[in-house]
């Protein structure tokens, strides 16, 4: 067998790497694009492409995994294979504005909108106002100086029997049971750099299990039992005090977006750090409501991001999630933690369905197959904004269109 120039036996790896960087601890590399697809090489800041080496399976791997990328340099390659998508397409008159993009939410076999007015359900043939619900007003000053902050994001449960009105960007935010039409739960994130992130709020279960994960402050997650509101995942995370260590289940992360797994063993929380980095987390969900009372505090670390956050982020299954950044999109598996996959092209909001991901870009729905890294299909001008079970629904200008994937 023969010996690679990393000094390794064995079968070279997947890219090709600067000798500086086949050792046990890499140092930072920039990341050059072959032109194929969104294959690249890694080359340190003291190398150039002409001193790149093949090395082994490992090594490769190592680099690839631990060596902090300070950058890109080349074109990835954006693959196209569109082909006709088929479905069924639905559209009527629907005379209801949502407050923004961010406002119409899915519900069993129908859509719940915010308007100005308040809640009002969606069906195929009707809509209907529901009635008013308010949050309080913001006084942080920092966040009148960006604009479209704050401003209000609708979340639903599963089932369809409760609503969640968040203010993104920033402090507070409301539970209603559309059932009984009440309050369950009022929630308070604190002001620090809330106008950096969406408020982190996500429904969990439902009827008997129904649950709701969402900041308490700035750096805190907790669990509240539905329809009481019964915290269920009460601890101690107190701050450091001056000149003493920083306590063992202490958080330095400004959490963001909240995004449950299918099968809601994954919680990935799109935040960050200070100064500043983009760390996406993922909480192991199923461990915390089992006992592991500081489980979101010691998440996994999924990548740095450089300054980017607050991106489109889907699930593919229950383990792989896709984040998106201006490069294109990353595949992670959740449990381990590691990159499984990426590809350049989609930009725009993202929903994963049947092991596709379908992305609303800027001209139309772009449908994506994840394990090749290709654009499947396109449907120019449709953009939608809800997603419910393959449905996909766009309302503007008093019209609801709607676009069901093939069964």
């Amino acid at each position: 067998m023969n010996t690679l120039p990393c000094g390794h036996p064995g079968r070279a790896g997947s890219l090709r790497l600067c000798p500086h960087l086949a050792v046990e601890e890499p140092p930072p590399s920039t990341r050059h694009l072959t032109g194929v697809g969104t294959r690249y090489d890694l080359v340190c800041a003291e190398c150039t492409p002409a001193a790149l080496v093949d090395v082994c399976e490992a090594c490769a791997d190592r680099a690839d995994q631990q060596s902090f990328p300070s950058g890109w340099h080349g074109e990835p390659e954006v693959l196209v294979r569109d082909r006709d998508l088929g479905g069924a397409w639905s559209t009527r008159a629907c005379p209801v504005r949502p407050l923004n993009d961010d406002c119409l939410a899915p519900m069993p076999g129908h859509w719940l909108a915010l308007t100005a007015e308040g809640f009002v359900r969606i069906t195929d043939d009707d809509q209907w106002l529901v009635g008013p619900v308010e949050l309080p007003e913001e006084t942080y000053e920092d966040i009148r100086d960006i604009p479209d902050r704050p401003r209000r994001g609708l979340h639903t449960s599963r089932d369809g029997r409760f609503a969640a009105v968040v203010s993104d960007y920033g402090q507070f935010a409301t539970v209603v049971d559309l059932d009984d039409w009440l309050t369950v739960l009022d929630l308070d994130r604190d002001w620090m750099d809330n106008e950096l992130t969406r408020y982190p709020l996500a429904f969990l279960g439902d009827g008997e299990t129904a649950k709701v994960v969402a900041a308490t402050d700035w750096n805190r997650l907790d669990v509240f039992a539905l329809p009481g509101g019964e915290l269920l995942t009460d601890r101690e995370t107190a701050a450091p005090q001056k000149d003493e260590p920083e306590p063992e289940h202490y958080l330095d992360y400004f959490q963001g977006a909240l995004h449950p797994s299918p099968s809601e063993r994954w919680l990935v929380t799109d935040g960050w750090a200070w100064h500043p980095v983009g760390i996406p987390l993922a909480v192991d969900l199923a461990a915390w409501l089992d006992g592991d009372r500081h489980a979101a505090e010691h998440a996994r670390h999924l990548a740095d991001r450089d300054d980017t956050w607050d991106t489109p982020i889907a699930w593919l299954d229950d383990n792989t999630v896709a984040l998106q950044d201006t490069d294109g999109v990353e595949l992670y598996d959740a449990g381990t933690g590691r990159r499984t996959g990426m590809f350049a092209g989609p930009a725009g909001r993202m929903w994963g369905h049947g092991g596709l991901l379908y992305v609303a870009a800027e001209a139309g729905l772009e449908v994506w197959d994840p394990a090749e890294g290709v654009r499947v299909g396109f449907l120019e001008g449709f953009t939608p904004i809800a997603h419910r079970e393959g449905t996909f629904a766009e309302l503007r200008n008093d019209q609801l269109r709607t676009w069901t994937t093939p069964r």
